[in-house]
C-alpha cells in the first residue's frame, strides 16, 4: 500500500466563514476562490478533534451534496483533505448525490462521527449563483451553536492545512484504499430507503397506487428526484411519469429550487387545473423541503404538520407506540399546538433551525417536528425530510381513503384553524433592513397595550430559548408581537440567503369557524399593522412581499 504525499499548503484566514443557521452558504465563485473551501474544511476537522477529542484513523466522515455547480470538485478537495487528515474510512455518495436527510441516515446508521453536507437547500444553483456546505454531528444533525462558533474561531486562526493528491471515481460503487483511508463511494439510495421501508407500510402504498390513485412530484431538477423515482416508481408501483424534473442538474434546470406557491408554479397549476391527480408534492434543492397540494388546494407547512402529528399513530406503522411529544419553530402556526393538548402531548416551541430539534429528539421528548419554512420531520433522521413528508401524507390518504381537502377539512372542524400567512420580502437593502430591526427593538416596550387590528397587544419581545435538555440559551431569535385575542405577528431577517436580505414577515389569527372564511380578508388588518409598526416603505423602500406562502 502506497503512502500518499501529504502537501501542508500555508494560507491565511477569509474573515467571511461564520456558518448560520444552515452551514456557510455564499455565492459559488466565493468558494472557488483559491484555499477558501480548503480553509473551512480544515477548520471543521480542527474545531471537531478539539471539541470531541477524537482519533481521525478511527472514524468515518460522509460526503455528498444536493449535485449543484461545484458539487464534483469540492467533493475531491474533501475527500484528499480527509485523507490528509488521517480518517479511517471516507463514505461519498454515488456521483456525489445524497440528499440531507439521506446524510443523516446513513451517518446514523454507520456510525460514523459526521458528515459534510454540500448544498445551499433551496437557493438557485450555478456558477453564479448560490454554494454551500454544513457539518452534520454523529447523531446526523446539524451541528450546534458551541460547534459551529468553534469552527468559526477556527476559520480566523488557520494557518495551513493538510491535503493529498487522489484520483478518485465517484460515479461507480467501489471501494479503494489510499493511504491509511478507506474510501467508499456507495449506494445513495440504500440507506434512506430501507429507514423508509422501516417506518411505513409499503404493501398499503402499493394498493393505494394499484387502486388508480394518481399523483405528480415535481423534484425540480434537485436531488430527490432518483429517490422519488427509486421509491414512488420503483417500490411503490406508481405510475411512470408521477415524478417529473427528476434528474438532477447543476443549476436546477435554471430553476428556484424551493417548493413554494411561486417556484413550483407548474406543480400548483397542474394541481388548480381540469384533470389534476389527486395529490401533489415538491421537494427542494437537498431534499428537506416539502409542498403538499390536493386538487385545487394548497395544506400549509403549519396544518400540514398538525395533521401528521394527529394521524401519526393510526396511519404509520413506525409511530404505532405513539408519540413522545412533539415541536415546532417559533414563527410556525400554532396548529399543532392545538393536537399535542388534545392528545395529552408536550410541544416545544424552538427556535428556527433543525439542531435545535436534535436535542429534543436525543432526550426521547420529541418525536415529530416542523417549521413553517416547508419542512417536517422525525426522530428517524436528525433532519427535516421531504420525501418522508409526502409518504406520511401518502399513508394517510390510504388510511382514511378520503382526499385532501376533506382530510383538512375535518381537521379544521375538530382543532379550529391557524389563519397563517408568511410574507418574504427577499433581496432588500441590508443596511435598511438592519436599522428598521433596531428601530423595532428599540420601541418593543412602547408597542403593549398599543391597539392594532382590534386587539391589543399583551406582549412583545426578542424571542429566547432555553434548551430544556442541555440548559443552553439562544437569544434574539426573532420578534414577536403577541395579541390579546391569541393572533400573532413575528418578524425575522433571514440567514439563509447569499444577497441583499430577507425580512420574514409571519401572521397568524386563530379562528374556530370550520376554516371557511377568506384568509386574506381575516389576515388584512394585521397586515397592514405589520407594515406600519416597521415602517417598511420608510427604511427599505419596497411594501409588497417577493413571495407570499
Amino acid at each position: 500500500m502506497s503512502q500518499p504525499t501529504i502537501q501542508i499548503v500555508r494560507t491565511t484566514p477569509f474573515s467571511d466563514q461564520k456558518p448560520g443557521t444552515s452551514g456557510l452558504r455564499k455565492k459559488t465563485k466565493v468558494f472557488m476562490q483559491k484555499h477558501y473551501l480548503e480553509n473551512f474544511v480544515q477548520s471543521v476537522f480542527n474545531a471537531v478533534q478539539e471539541k470531541f477529542n477524537v482519533a481521525f484513523k478511527e472514524e468515518t466522515l460522509v460526503v455528498g451534496g444536493d449535485g449543484r455547480y461545484y458539487n464534483r470538485i469540492a467533493i475531491e478537495k474533501i475527500v484528499s483533505l480527509a485523507v490528509a487528515n488521517g480518517f479511517g474510512k471516507v463514505m461519498i455518495g454515488r456521483a456525489g448525490i445524497l440528499s440531507t436527510p439521506a446524510m443523516s441516515a446513513v451517518i446514523r446508521r454507520h456510525k460514523a462521527l459526521g458528515g459534510l453536507v454540500l448544498s445551499a437547500s433551496h437557493n438557485p444553483g450555478g456558477i453564479d449563483a448560490d454554494f454551500g456546505i454544513k457539518y452534520n454531528i454523529r447523531n446526523g444533525g446539524p451541528a450546534p451553536e458551541n460547534i459551529t462558533e468553534a469552527i468559526y474561531q477556527h476559520t480566523l486562526k488557520v494557518s495551513d492545512y493538510r491535503i493529498v493528491d487522489p484520483d478518485i471515481d465517484i460515479d461507480h460503487e467501489h471501494s479503494t484504499t489510499i493511504g491509511n483511508t478507506t474510501v467508499t463511494v456507495f449506494d445513495p439510495l440504500a440507506d434512506y430507503t430501507a429507514v423508509m421501508q422501516e417506518l411505513f407500510d409499503f404493501g398499503a402504498l402499493q394498493k393505494l397506487f394499484a387502486s388508480g390513485f394518481k399523483m405528480r412530484f415535481d423534484a425540480m431538477h434537485a436531488v430527490t428526484g432518483p429517490y422519488a423515482h427509486h421509491i414512488l416508481e420503483g417500490c411503490l408501483g406508481a405510475p411512470l411519469g408521477t415524478v417529473v424534473n427528476g434528474v438532477p442538474k447543476e443549476d436546477f434546470g435554471q430553476g428556484h429550487p424551493d417548493p413554494n406557491l411561486v417556484y413550483a408554479k407548474d406543480l400548483v397549476d397542474y394541481l388548480f387545473g381540469e384533470n389534476a391527480p389527486d395529490f401533489g408534492a415538491a421537494s427542494d434543492g437537498d431534499g428537506d423541503r416539502n409542498l403538499i397540494l390536493g386538487k385545487n388546494f394548497f395544506v400549509t407547512p403549519g396544518d400540514s404538520l398538525a395533521i401528521i402529528a394527529e394521524y401519526a399513530q393510526r396511519a404509520i406503522p413506525g409511530y404505532k407506540t405513539g408519540l413522545s411529544g412533539v415541536a415546532r419553530s417559533m414563527p410556525t402556526s400554532t396548529a399543532v399546538d392545538r393536537v399535542a393538548r388534545f392528545y395529552a402531548m408536550q410541544c416545544y416551541e424552538t427556535p428556527t433551525g433543525w439542531k435545535f430539534f436534535g436535542n429534543l429528539m436525543d432526550a426521547d421528548k420529541c418525536t415529530i417536528c416542523g417549521e413553517e419554512s416547508f419542512g417536517t420531520g422525525s426522530n428517524h433522521v436528525r433532519e427535516k425530510d421531504g420525501l418522508w413528508a409526502v409518504l406520511c401524507w401518502l399513508s394517510i390518504l390510504a388510511h382514511t381513503g378520503k382526499s385532501v381537502v376533506e382530510i383538512v377539512e375535518e381537521h379544521w372542524q375538530k382543532f379550529g384553524r391557524s389563519y397563517y400567512q408568511r410574507h418574504d420580502y427577499e433581496g432588500i437593502d441590508s443596511a435598511g433592513a438592519n436599522k428598521m430591526m433596531a428601530f423595532l427593538k428599540e420601541n418593543l416596550a412602547s408597542l403593549v397595550g398599543t391597539s392594532i387590528a382590534d386587539t391589543k397587544v399583551n406582549q412583545a419581545d426578542d424571542f429566547s430559548y432555553t434548551d430544556p435538555v442541555d440548559g443552553s440559551v439562544s437569544t434574539k431569535q426573532g420578534v414577536r408581537l403577541l395579541l390579546g385575542d391569541g393572533s400573532r405577528i413575528i418578524f425575522r431577517l433571514s440567514g439563509t440567503g447569499t444577497e441583499g436580505a430577507t425580512l420574514r414577515i409571519y401572521i397568524e389569527r386563530f379562528h374556530q369557524d370550520g376554516g371557511k372564511s377568506d384568509i386574506n380578508q381575516i389576515l388584512k388588518p394585521l397586515i397592514d399593522a405589520a407594515k406600519e409598526i416597521l415602517k417598511l416603505k420608510d427604511y427599505c423602500g419596497v411594501d409588497e412581499p417577493t413571495v407570499v406562502t
